[in-house]
């Protein structure tokens, strides 16, 4: 199965392995299954990284560059955005209005992946993999 990676996958597989559930685990490491992650997700994590709490500590976990390097030492491919991808819409909507969430949706639509989340938003839809 080709699977895109949701950003809080990605950002388990870099720094936090045992966040990972063994079913997450056995899709991430299954030789029939084609991994990617979407330079959404690195943009993602920018927006968290350079947001702050009122006490000055960053939102996010990481920074986007490191976890670039660390996805690319992974040997991780990155999947670009591209305009068709951006311009697209779902063929099945969303029942919430996360952006990143239909962009990462829409990225799998169209390079025939599913997204490997475990976001409860996303159950059911057609192009999320939970690997419960």
């Amino acid at each position: 199965m080709k699977l895109l990676l949701d950003t809080h996958i990605a950002l388990w597989v870099a720094t936090e392995r045992d966040s990972l559930s063994t079913g997450e685990l056995g899709a991430l490491i299954d030789p029939a299954n084609e991994l990617a992650v979407s330079a959404v997700s690195i943009w993602e994590i920018r927006i968290k990284w350079e947001s702050r709490f009122r006490s000055g500590e960053r939102k996010g976990p990481a920074s986007p560059l490191e976890l670039l390097v660390a996805l690319e030492t992974l040997g991780m491919p990155i999947e670009p955005l591209d305009a068709v991808q951006a311009g697209t819409a779902l063929n099945v909507p969303l029942q919430h209005s996360d952006p990143f969430d239909a962009l990462l949706l829409t990225i799998a639509q169209e390079t025939g992946r599913r997204l490997l989340t475990r976001d409860e938003k996303l159950r059911g839809h057609p192009l999320a993999f939970h690997a419960d």
